[in-house]
């Protein structure tokens, strides 16, 4: 069935993001990065984790059939994909899936950070909505949306605060949109 392939490639995904992650953490690490949100992180692995597992259980419910508006969905989640790699990538070994926060650092202000504070968070609340919609999994998109809006609220205000203290964050992000590009900021 198509729903354990595409299944299977999220979680594949999922893994080479963790490697990556855990090799910049080590990298990061060793050069003074410190960590910050250890808290909700956990929380937020969880969060993700069930997200997947709900995701797979109720496609499979409902049959695991495609959703008649997949050409869509699927052409959005592709782009998607194309927007968390460009992330990835420009952030090079300052990307990781926890906050490291290395001290009197310039951000980054290259590939997608130039329109936006969070291109990648941006990335991960359009996955939880197009994942679950191109299966029909409607419980799923709804229900891990609202929960991942919440962990994102706590997990952006400690990461600003963070890189407020500790970098040039203020001064360099101070005119870009947190999602949304072009829109006027505070």
């Amino acid at each position: 069935m198509l729903i354990y392939a595409f299944f299977c490639l999220i979680v594949s995904m999922r893994v080479l993001e963790l490697w990556i992650a855990k090799r910049n953490e080590r990298r990061l690490k060793a050069i003074g990065a410190k960590e910050f949100g250890r808290a909700h992180y956990r929380w937020m692995v969880i969060m993700h984790t069930f997200f997947l597992l709900s995701f797979l259980f109720e496609s499979l419910y409902k049959g695991g059939h495609l959703s008649p508006w997949w050409p869509f969905f699927f052409g959005v989640f592709l782009i998607v994909q194309w927007l968390r790699i460009w992330s990835i990538v420009s952030l090079g070994p300052f990307w990781n899936t926890k906050i490291l926060i290395l001290p009197n650092a310039h951000v980054v202000v290259k590939g997608p950070y130039r329109f936006l504070r969070h291109p990648n968070y941006l990335v991960v609340v359009l996955e939880f909505l197009l994942i679950p919609l191109l299966f029909q999994a409607y419980i799923t998109a709804v229900v891990f949306s609202f929960l991942n809006v919440c962990v994102l609220f706590v997990r952006i205000s400690t990461e600003e605060k963070a890189l407020a203290a500790m970098t040039d964050y203020e001064s360099r992000f101070r005119n870009r949109s947190r999602f949304f590009p072009f829109l006027p900021t505070k």
